[in-house]
């Protein structure tokens, strides 16, 4: 997508990611106040968000963590500016305090959260349905199925927010937020921000007694919009008539006896599997899933003898269909979950809703998906495996190999966090013991420090630290626990894309903040013995982990160490480059400990004479693999040139090394 469709005055057709359809029927609806925490895969929202900032007058926030985001929201909404926040869906997990707490007490501005479900579990230690947040919740919840339905739902939600004074919940998936398509986008006519005295026109106080009474405001809301999901067009009637997809009922019921309910990204391969099988069929096509269109339902359901549920993970819909049919249709055959190839874990797809629906009509299958995937399967199996790993010149690689070597063969509880570094349990480290969610690491190793004999180590990165870690440290000091603690200080939150994170001196679009120094709030925090090192140098390290690593009580070890992918890509906007890394082959007696344990991925085996092949154009000269050959024989490649055997890391480092160049011409 050109980011003109994001500035265009409009109407206009843009073929745009759903993220950033969002992002423009946002703008449109003249959102001023944008909160998140990074995640896949919602990131696009931010960067587009991000890009937005300098055309419109706009508020933009990298929270903490998802909770702050929330909130962040829906302070803005309560002094009557539109606001929107996006997240994962373990992010709502955060943010489900004020989540349900808002319910009772309502908004003022139109107030929009998207949460992302990640079927499959692509980037998420988890995989759960979010629909639940709705229902629970009392929120009205919208389901796209595409880039046009999640622009026209987020213009939809302001509307339906203020109307009902209530957050609105927007629910994707990762194959929706990814998608793209052409969207039809209207006039983009935004007014300025002006701020104005809070005239205490409303209280949003929760306690017992605002409680019980928003409890039943709550309820009141929800029926009332019982009434707007029964006609919005969002639940909509459509069927099949084995060839081409048609709006409302079928002109007559002959041949109609199998009805479909499906929302989302289903409902896509709904459609094309019916195609490509050629059946006739009804189908309800469900937007709002919160509240569902009972009447309509119960009204799609009469006439029919089967009825097929399509929905990813959880039996959502289908549970609010089994009690509707008990009256609407009681004799009526249900294929939900459990039935044929319909599953409550990962991804539907097009072969599978191909196979649902032959076994449904008796139709013979028009592909054989199944031997063909076995097939797939079976020539995968002669490749070479290729497990995730960090990217040359990660600091967490040298980090993590110097701690190892530092805690020898002294027996270690690792209790492991979120970020790049839970790919430390593959190889060539495979390593970590314990890694549930956002700061967990601290209160697992606290509660594991209370029944081992063994010492206790755990990690965390700088992003993770401020997002949830800080409480854990806590307690951690508070209890007199005895464990160590490795703040990863890369300088951004890496996995999701480089934000930035309350230790970096700059927030959102380049603009100053204040930056956190995270050994002062350590200290302040209690922890007395700090060691602070620099993630690439592997055999310096050594000696401070271990003096961390001895101390009795909560230490913290704070390796620095810039993310290889921000650092480079700073130092090439500069105008300089990296220098690599180079292998001596007279030198290189072939151990491969820079391969084994290592593994960069700018090193292999070179085919030649079975030396270490170092690829240049992969090395970003970070010197570690130096460290690791015992004979010298790894050399930066400036030496070929008149430079010194060093790393040049710096723009300053990478001008001395062009004069050295100059010089021994």
């Amino acid at each position: 997508m050109a980011f003109k469709y994001i500035t265009e005055k409009g109407p206009a057709r843009a073929y745009m990611m759903a993220n950033e359809a969002v992002v423009r029927a946002a703008l449109e609806s003249d959102v001023k106040v944008y909160s998140t925490y990074p995640g896949s895969p919602t990131v696009e929202i931010l960067s587009t968000f991000e890009g937005a900032l300098k055309h419109y007058d706009l508020r933009m926030e990298l929270s903490v963590n998802e909770k702050v985001a929330l909130e962040t929201a829906a302070g803005a909404s309560f002094v009557g500016m539109r606001s929107f926040v996006s997240m994962k869906s373990v992010g709502v997990n955060v943010a489900s305090d004020a989540l349900y707490v808002l319910a009772y007490t309502g908004v003022k501005g139109g107030c929009v959260l998207l949460l992302a479900d990640d079927p499959h579990a692509h980037s998420s230690q988890s995989e759960q349905d979010g629909r639940w947040f709705g229902y629970t919740s009392y929120l009205p919840m919208f389901d796209p199925s595409s880039p046009q339905e999640a622009y026209d739902m987020v213009k939809e939600a302001y509307d339906l927010s203020e109307r009902y004074s209530t957050l609105v919940l927007l629910r994707t998936t990762t194959r929706v937020n990814h998608q793209s398509g052409i969207v039809d986008i209207q006039m983009m006519n935004r007014t300025p921000i002006k701020k104005s005295d809070w005239g205490n026109d409303h209280n949003y106080t929760a306690v017992g007694v605002t409680a019980r009474a928003g409890k039943l405001d709550m309820l009141r809301k929800m029926e009332e919009m019982k009434g707007f999901s029964e006609g919005t067009p969002f639940n909509r009637l459509q069927y099949f008539d084995g060839e081409d997809l048609h709006e409302g009922a079928p002109p007559r019921d002959e041949g109609y006896e199998l009805g479909i309910v499906t929302s989302g990204v289903p409902y896509n391969y709904t459609v094309e599997a019916l195609g490509k099988l050629g059946i006739r069929a009804r189908i309800l096509k469900i937007g709002l899933i919160n509240p569902v269109p009972s009447r309509k339902i119960s009204e799609f359901l009469a006439p029919l003898k089967k009825v097929m549920v399509v929905e990813e993970l959880s039996p959502y819909l289908e549970g609010f269909i089994r009690g509707i049919c008990k009256d609407a249709n009681p004799s009526v055959e249900l294929m939900g979950k459990g039935f044929g190839p319909f599953t409550e874990y990962s991804e539907y797809n097009i072969p599978m809703l191909v196979e649902a629906l032959s076994l449904a009509s008796g139709r013979p299958m028009p592909f054989d998906y199944r031997s063909h995937v076995k097939k797939m399967e079976t020539l995968a199996d002669i490749l070479p495996i290729r497990p995730p790993g960090f990217c040359a010149g990660c600091p967490h690689r040298g980090t993590f190999t110097s701690l190892k070597r530092a805690i020898g063969s002294t027996p270690i509880f690792f209790s492991n966090d979120i970020g790049c570094y839970t790919m430390l349990v593959l190889p060539p480290i495979e390593w970590s013991d314990s890694q549930l969610c956002m700061g967990a690491s601290l209160g697992i190793a606290a509660g594991v420090n209370y029944g081992a004999n063994n010492k206790v180590v755990c990690a965390i990165g700088d992003s993770t630290l401020f997002h949830a870690g800080i409480p854990g440290i806590a307690n951690a000091v508070h209890n007199k626990h005895d464990l160590t603690l490795v703040v990863l200080h890369n300088s951004v939150t890496a996995m999701t894309g480089q934000q930035t994170h309350p230790a970096h001196e700059l927030t959102v679009a380049g603009k100053e903040g204040i930056s956190i120094d995270i050994e002062r709030m350590l200290r302040g925090l209690g922890i007395e013995k700090i060691v602070n090192l620099n993630a690439f140098e592997i055999r310096k390290n050594l000696k401070l982990m271990k003096e961390a690593l001895d101390f009795k009580g909560v230490s913290a070890i704070i390796s620095h160490g810039e993310c290889a992918l921000y650092h480079f890509r700073n130092l090439r906007r500069e105008g300089a480059q990296p220098v690599p890394f180079y292998v001596d082959r007279e030198i290189c007696k072939r151990p491969y400990n820079c391969i084994k344990d290592f593994l960069c991925p700018a090193i292999s085996i070179d085919e030649r004479d079975g030396t270490s092949r170092i690829a240049p154009e992969i090395c970003v000269g970070c010197g570690e693999c130096a460290q690791m050959c015992g004979f010298g024989a790894i050399k930066s490649t400036a030496t070929l040139h008149g430079g010194e055997n060093k790393v040049y890391y710096t723009k300053a480092d990478h001008d001395e090394f062009l004069r050295s160049k100059e010089v021994g011409k």
